[in-house]
């Protein structure tokens, strides 16, 4: 049986309505099952579905879940640092919300616990189409060797992170430099990192963003700035 946690449980959501309340179910059923004390931090990032109605909802519910809600889009960055924002837990895990994940698999995660600050997923079989894997895999290498990191999946959305570390590095990004901003400024600041092979799958209902122009010219816009400046923001951001 894996570690015990405290733990906040971030759900970054964008027209994820078809798949939050079945997500939700699946990690409250294992939370349960593993009796870790958790919150769940489901945020809509202006989503133009129903999927804000969908977490009201849920909410109404189960007093562990709470909404975080942007009134227009803002990026994949700032729905994370708002989830993280929320979080009160020792412990911070964020996923994405389309399922492609199993939650089960944190406990992958939590036996590393004792002995590193950050436990990241990597995707041992990614599920996506060929382009969005090339796509995320010239960008891993660029990333990887702009900074001096070495992951193996920088984006993977599967990770546990103490919450003093998002605290001390005071993230920025709005848009999907966010787990390269996160790894960056936590190698810098001496933080052990551990990597785990997790499962990854096909997603089955709604529509993948990430692949979209408008957001590899905006990570290709943060990437060059914070290798430049240190920062993925031209001036004072504010942290949502």
């Amino acid at each position: 049986m894996a570690t015990k946690l405290q733990i906040s449980i971030v759900l970054p959501a964008h027209n994820e309505a078809e798949n939050l309340p079945a997500l939700v179910k699946d990690i409250t059923g294992y939370m349960h099952e593993l009796g870790w004390d958790y919150e769940i931090i489901a945020v809509d990032d202006g989503s133009t579905d129903s999927t804000k109605e969908v977490i009201e909802r849920l909410r109404s519910g189960d007093n562990r879940i709470k909404g975080v809600y942007h009134p227009k889009n803002r990026g994949y960055g700032a729905a994370v640092r708002s989830g993280f924002s929320a979080a009160e837990k020792e412990w911070v895990f964020f996923t994405d919300s389309d399922r492609q994940f199993d939650i089960k698999e944190i406990s992958k995660l939590a036996e590393y616990s004792d002995s590193a600050d950050l436990v990241i997923g990597y995707r041992k079989n990614r599920r996506d189409n060929f382009m969005r894997k090339l796509n995320a895999g010239i960008f891993n290498l660029a990333v990887n060797i702009l900074f001096g990191l070495w992951v193996r999946d920088i984006d993977c959305a599967f990770k546990l992170i103490r919450k003093e570390v998002v605290q001390k590095a005071r993230l920025e990004s709005n848009g999907a430099l966010i787990n390269t901003e996160l790894l960056v400024r936590a190698k810098k600041f001496g933080y052990k990192i551990k990597q785990v092979p997790v499962s990854h799958y096909p997603r089955l209902k709604g529509e993948q963003s990430g692949a979209n122009i408008k957001v590899i010219l905006r990570a290709v816009k943060e990437i060059l700035l914070f290798r430049l400046t240190g920062r993925t923001v031209s001036g004072p951001t504010e942290f949502p």
